[in-house]
């Protein structure tokens, strides 16, 4: 045997001993610049992927020379997250929403009928129209409409349109007629509006359950359909995880039985809508988890919205005065709930946006949460806050949980709603943020877009998707960029109960990650929603890519 061939065999024996030492795994990212999101903010190079879950990150030549995979994927410098969290969606009803009329954007209620006839026109077999996105803040006056032009063009097919936060919705006379629906009808958290004794056709907050009980329930193939439509975009935004903010046990066992014969890949946590139903059923079972879908939230509604003056506030509206707006149940029944839920596993969440319906559930919780405390209840949206109330998050442990979005939307209008000085506690990001030392961010879309980027706008920045203001609305409150991205990740999964899961890319936990063609941390306000996500992963499989 010649001196070189002894030197080739030598090193082709290094070699195969080399590749024999190195652990396998299923899927390996190297050269990109990888946000952990772990307790240091650190930043990786490579991380390496085996039965969905991360098994370690470092630098490149560590990971390279350690590990060995079927699939090796080069970043070219990327940057990389854990997979985006919505801590506060719809998830279901946006699936809906996409197959309903789009009003988002509508300039007047001319062009809200030219729509809905557009979406009738190719639909020709409907027995129901729905759709949803119209705000008046936007039409000439700022008036609510009235079902005038709907009747007329629509006189024989039930119309049911949302408002934009899905707390009010104008039917035409069709739908009033077969729900039953009268000039004087009272209840209790809702309004029907009527005008010189006439039905304008709006519905405020609980008033619309009379049309929404009538129409029939989407079959099996429909949910369906809707669903992996809402899926896909979720992923096309770098969102694997949402938090679907009240659900009925029928839809949870259809999204359920969709996610176990992997039809449907969305991580999913699940808020309980308050309904007896639904509590009966689940509360003594204790929560329920499969390793895609969580059931642990309780959600109830303690108000409606600011926009629809259905907000529950302390003192008059600055634009309607001797109106406050309205709880949604008797204030005993959030009592009750509470005592209810503090002896269970479960996780309340209650949708407050006024100042006065902040104060009753803070105080409620606070009753029932006795101090600090990890049974991690929440309020959704916290929206306006009185000076005195703060406080009361950080005493009992309670999670603001917020969508910066909301902000942007509506600040145009919210400072005739609230005043000046009372709008000074609306939308704080920051002075909430200091209460826990963290906070979740969402979209509550369908309500607002989908899009994880404009949060991140929203909660650093403070502007719309136009820039606007300069130098933003209330910019005391903006967060720094590393605080939106927690926000939208680690944060979101705490607020979740699915911190040890998702939400960092450490080892032990799901990789789920996206890929980005710009970096948040560095690039300039401008360019954030210009940034594309290049793919998404889940479970360490491409669930989306560009």
């Amino acid at each position: 045997m010649t001196f070189r061939t002894t030197v080739s065999s030598i090193l082709f024996l290094i070699l195969m001993a080399a590749c024999h030492s190195r652990q396998s795994a299923d899927l390996i990212v190297h050269h990109g610049l990888v946000y952990t999101m772990d307790s240091v903010f650190s930043k990786m190079e490579a991380f390496a992927v085996k039965d969905g879950k991360i098994l370690a990150a470092g630098k490149d030549k560590d990971i390279l020379d350690a590990y060995q995979a079927r699939e090796v994927v080069d970043a070219g410098g990327k940057a990389i997250y854990p997979g985006l969290i919505d801590a506060h969606a719809h998830f279901a009803g946006y699936g809906q929403s996409l197959f309903a009329v789009n009003l988002f954007g509508s300039a007047s209620m001319e062009e809200v009928v030219q729509r809905v006839q557009k979406f009738a026109a190719s639909h020709p077999n409907l027995a129901w129209i729905t759709g949803r996105g119209w705000d008046q803040n936007k039409f000439p006056g700022k008036a609510f409409p009235d079902n005038t032009r709907l009747n007329a063009v629509f006189a024989n097919i039930p119309v049911m349109l949302e408002r934009v936060d899905g707390h009010a919705a104008i039917a035409n006379a069709k739908a009033l007629e077969l729900a039953g629906v009268k000039p004087g009808r009272q209840l209790t958290g809702g309004t029907v509006e009527t005008k010189n004794g006439r039905l304008t056709g709006i519905l405020i907050d609980n008033a619309q359950g009379l049309v929404w009980q009538q129409i029939p329930p989407l079959s099996s193939a429909d949910f369906t359909e809707r669903l992996l439509a809402a899926e896909k975009n979720c992923f096309a935004q770098g969102l694997t995880t949402v938090t679907d903010c009240g659900l009925s046990r029928r839809e949870i066992e259809g999204i359920d039985s969709l996610q176990r014969a992997g039809k449907l890949h969305m991580r999913i946590y699940v808020m309980l809508s308050d309904t007896r139903e639904n509590l009966e059923y689940y509360l003594p079972k204790g929560p329920y988890k499969t390793d895609r879908i969580y059931v642990k939230g309780v959600k109830a509604y303690a108000d409606g919205a600011l926009g629809s003056r259905g907000a529950c506030l302390l003192q008059p509206y600055d634009d309607r005065p001797g109106w406050r707006g309205f709880l949604l149940n008797d204030p005993a029944h959030y009592d009750s709930l509470a005592r209810e839920v503090a002896g269970t596993d479960f996780q309340l969440c209650t949708h407050a946006i006024g100042d006065s319906a902040n104060r009753l559930i803070l105080t409620v919780y606070n009753k029932y949460l006795s101090g600090k405390n990890d049974k991690r209840w929440r309020i959704e949206h916290a929206q306006v806050i009185n000076e005195r109330d703060f406080d009361l998050f950080g005493k009992a442990s309670i999670i603001p949980s917020v969508q910066p979005t909301h902000a942007t939307s509506d600040m145009y209008w919210a400072g005739e709603r609230l005043g000046g000085p009372r709008l000074k506690g609306g939308y704080a990001l920051k002075q909430l943020l200091a209460q826990n030392g963290w906070i979740p961010l969402g979209t509550d879309f369908p309500v607002e877009d989908i899009s994880p980027f404009k949060t991140f706008l929203a909660a650093v920045f403070r502007v719309d998707a136009r820039g606007w203001p300069a130098g933003g609305f209330q910019p005391e409150n903006a967060l720094s960029r590393e605080e939106a991205i927690r926000g939208m990740t680690l944060w979101a999964a705490r607020a979740d109960c699915l911190e040890k899961e998702v939400g960092s890319l450490e080892a032990g936990k799901k990789a789920d990650f996206i890929i980005l063609d710009k970096d948040l941390m560095k690039i300039p306000q401008e360019e954030v929603l210009q940034t594309k996500v290049e793919a998404t992963y889940s479970g360490g499989v491409k669930v989306h890519s560009l």
